[in-house]
């Protein structure tokens, strides 16, 4: 990396969570200029604006929650402890794997009617964590862990609209008892599945 690209991916890093845990709107480049410690000329140097900025830190957000939930993936074998790993990976709202929260949510509920930009990346992003889960499920299924009629696509969306409804309900109450009431039914729902 040249000086000018390590400078770039400081801002990133230092402003991810920022962005992640205010939200888009209501971080300012002061804040920005807090975190890294530089005036508002290199910042302008590296980002032509704070959208700009905004899509590098939703983009990295995204990457560091892939990277650390496909790390726990990968410590299993089995398509039934990888589920149960990835609804553990999110079972705690309170103790997010990434700073401010899940980045889906976090992003997806302030840009879905104001940034189109980070709604679309949002969108992507939601499609593929789908199609991971369902790939999970297939594989499970070729692998005579699980049932050949279970609906891989259905159960998927159900998963990951049961954790990101309990992230919410988690949030907003201060506890994750809400979220151990759906981690356990989801569990369950795999264990009546499972061959």
């Amino acid at each position: 990396m040249t000086k000018g690209e390590e400078t770039k991916q400081f801002i990133i890093e230092k402003s991810a969570p920022i962005f992640n845990t205010k939200g888009i709107t209501a971080t300012s480049m002061s804040d920005i200029m807090e975190a890294t410690k530089l005036s508002k000329g290199s910042m302008y140097v590296h980002f032509e604006n704070k959208e700009v900025l905004a899509c590098a830190a939703v983009d990295h957000n995204l990457k560091l929650l892939s990277e650390r939930l496909l790390n726990n993936l990968s410590k299993f074998k089995t398509s039934k402890e990888q589920l149960f790993t990835y609804i553990d990976f999110f079972s705690d709202p309170n103790h997010p794997p990434v700073t401010g929260g899940c980045p889906l949510l976090n992003f997806g509920m302030e840009a879905d009617d104001t940034n189109p930009v980070v709604k679309e990346k949002i969108n992507r992003a939601i499609k593929q964590g789908q199609e991971l889960l369902s790939g999970i499920i297939e594989k499970g299924i070729s692998n005579k862990e699980f049932r050949a009629d279970w609906n891989s696509a259905d159960f998927a969306t159900v998963l990951f609209a049961m954790l990101e409804g309990g992230h919410l309900i988690a949030r907003m109450s201060g506890n994750n008892e809400r979220m151990g009431v759906i981690t356990k039914s989801l569990k369950k729902i795999i264990e009546e599945n499972c061959v």
